[in-house]
């Protein structure tokens, strides 16, 4: 199951003595944050987490699956992720 935006606000406002309201404009802004950082093209590392970082892609040649034909794909941005080695580890964690 994933984690959904409802679900980190609630587990937020359980572990901390804001109110449900308060919760959800500080998850709010910390996305807000890191959407900002992205779109202006800055990498976003959280320490222990990992870093979120902004890669151009260059235009290049596809193939349409419908038709066969071949077209041209834009130049685009993409957001890759890496986690840290602490989460890493802590994924892999046995036990």
């Amino acid at each position: 199951m994933a984690l959904k935006k409802a679900d980190l606000i609630k587990s937020f406002c359980d572990s901390t003595d804001l109110t449900k309201r308060e919760s959800i404009s500080t998850v709010d802004s910390f996305f807000e944050v890191i959407k900002r950082s992205l779109e202006s093209g800055e990498d976003v590392m959280i320490s222990g987490f990992g870093k979120f970082c902004v890669k151009e892609k260059k235009e290049r040649t596809g193939r349409n699956p419908q038709t066969g034909e071949d077209m041209t794909m834009d130049a685009r941005r993409i957001v890759t992720f890496k986690c840290s080695n602490l989460m890493r580890d802590k994924i892999n964690e046995k036990g």
